[in-house]
């Protein structure tokens, strides 16, 4: 297996710390809202590379977690005349709703950054006595960039550079414009802790190195996150690991691309901001999560009520293929495979390999997706013809299907027919076949017409009839 690593900028082949272990950090949300679907990128994505990786054999102990306390949450928190306790916890409850919607299992640890303050507050106490930060009388804390030689490795970028971009804020009293800050004092009306620079609280950066440290050790596997992330916050998190621990911090970091609204920055001010929420009502769920899919996830992806629209006739595609194949299951006849079946389904084998080389070349879902419709087409094929089949043939079709679309998580929210017919609907669908059965062609096209008002489509079949609902 390749992947993309920033860090390097090339694919290099993924090598584990430990032998069939994965230890796999991705940044969360900051919950203060509702989702929005740019943040449903990367908790997709990094939802299936965890998901290929366990198919793979791996042992995956996969970290998300949740940033409780940030500058809008408090701000929320003091709009609403309510405690930032309250805020956070309403939308921790709301991500939940949404990541289940979008079929994202949860992570094996999802940590809340103020349940590691102490281990904040003590990073922060080593980097000052490593002469890696310092503290300002007002009690504020701050990392010395200078003193990490390899600042700017991830990005790419040099510190002279950086500080010659950047704006001074000669207010803070920070020796170089590049610092940043470890811990912040506390300010009227918002949460702090004690410390011993004096009340305050955490600043991002440090969180996460933290959350990563204590829950998957010094140095890790995968580091994952968005693109926008890159800098500073995941170069900020480098600099102060390594300083930190005096160790590599994460040998792999993966980055998946921006997102933009139809090819515009999603913005409030622009009025194109959607949350998941929103998109999921007008979608689907599932949709989102096959249009997140369908493109290499270091690509710009674009999103649109159109590509939505594509999306959802894709997942239909391969929904009315399990149907189908389903339906003829339950209808088969005999359960002897035929040389023609049993060829067939040993060529349904090197779609699966292709499917490997595809997630094996830094993840590449959309192949992935497009070899899994390639495999459908031929299954197809192979089942159109008014012939009988056998059910191991059936079922092994189905089998090939399944074991791929499980691994990107793409039939979760299949609706299931069979619970879906109300008893008005089976009496109907008996009648019309004893009409069939009497040559009553009148009555048998008047109750299809009655059962369509109703919603219920039906295909009359050699094996039998098939509805489901418009």
């Amino acid at each position: 297996m390749k992947l993309f690593n920033t860090q390097t900028g090339q694919k290099e082949t993924f090598t584990p710390i430990e032998p069939g272990k994965v230890k796999m950090y991705a940044c969360g949300p900051t919950v203060y809202d509702y989702i929005h679907v740019g943040n449903a990128r990367p908790v997709i994505l990094f939802d299936v590379l965890r998901r290929y990786m366990e198919w793979r054999g791996y042992d995956v102990t996969f970290v998300q977690n949740f940033t409780d306390v940030d500058d809008k949450i408090i701000n929320r928190a003091n709009e609403e005349g309510v405690s930032c306790d309250t805020i956070t916890e309403r939308f921790i409850r709301e991500y939940y709703t949404d990541a289940k919607g979008l079929g994202v299992r949860p992570a094996t640890i999802h940590p809340k950054a103020t349940e590691h303050i102490d281990g904040m507050i003590a990073a922060t106490q080593t980097l000052i006595d490593k002469g890696y930060a310092y503290a300002l009388g007002e009690g504020d804390v701050y990392y010395r960039t200078a003193a990490f030689a390899d600042y700017g490795k991830l990005s790419g970028q040099s510190l002279d550079d950086l500080k010659a971009g950047a704006r001074v804020d000669v207010d803070t009293g920070k020796e170089n414009p590049m610092d940043f800050a470890l811990w912040k004092s506390a300010k009227p009306g918002e949460p702090s802790w004690p410390s011993p620079w004096g009340e305050g609280r955490p600043g991002w950066h440090i969180e996460c190195s933290v959350m990563a440290s204590e829950l998957l050790g010094k140095t890790i596997d995968i580091h994952a996150g968005g693109q926008d992330l890159t800098f500073p916050h995941h170069e900020n998190e480098v600099a102060q690991s390594e300083a930190l621990n005096g160790c590599t911090f994460a040998h792999y970091w993966l980055h998946n691309g921006f997102l933009s609204i139809d090819n515009k920055k999603m913005s409030k001010s622009l009025g194109n901001f959607f949350t998941v929420r929103d998109a999921a009502e007008a979608y689907g769920y599932d949709a989102i999560r096959m249009f997140m899919l369908m493109s290499h996830y270091r690509s710009p992806l674009n999103y649109s009520g159109e590509i939505l629209v594509q999306s959802k006739a894709g997942l239909e595609r391969l929904y009315t293929a399990v149907e189908n194949l389903e339906f003829l299951s339950k209808h088969a006849t005999t359960t002897e495979l035929t040389v023609e079946e049993q060829t067939l389904l040993d060529s349904l084998t090197t779609y699966k390999t292709r499917f490997i080389e595809a997630m094996d070349d830094d993840f590449n879902t959309a192949d992935g997706i497009a070899v899994i419709f390639e495999m459908i087409r031929e299954i197809n094929g192979a089942t159109a013809a008014e012939k009988t089949l056998s059910q191991p043939f059936v079922e092994g079709c189905l089998a090939a299907i399944r074991e791929l679309t499980d691994i990107l998580g793409l039939l979760y929210a299949m609706p299931n027919q069979a619970d879906d017919l109300d008893t008005q609907g089976e009496a109907l669908i008996a009648a019309r076949q004893e009409a069939r059965a009497n040559k009553n062609w009148a009555e048998s096209d008047r109750i299809r017409d009655e059962l369509k008002d109703m919603g219920i489509l039906l295909e009359d079949t050699p094996q039998g009839i098939k509805w489901k609902k418009a």
